[in-house]
């Protein structure tokens, strides 16, 4: 179930609702005034990555080779 971020298009309040579908993103509300009409913003996301960005590849590479070599 994805979390969408929003903007009432009365109080200008943005917040995040948990949508289970899309039907369910036409009943969204604001939790600030109660209106009704907000609208869905454009969400991004950024991963970070943790450790060497360098494989090891090469020294687990030989060890799986004909001979061991």
């Amino acid at each position: 179930m994805p979390i969408f971020e929003f903007e009432c298009n009365q109080c200008h309040t943005d917040f995040e609702e948990l949508v289970r579908n899309s039907e369910a993103a036409g009943k969204v509300k604001c939790p600030n005034c109660g209106g009704h009409k907000v609208r869905k913003k454009l969400s991004t996301f950024t991963a970070r990555a943790t450790g060497s960005s360098r494989s090891s590849g090469t020294a687990s590479a030989a060890a799986c080779a004909p001979g061991g070599t």
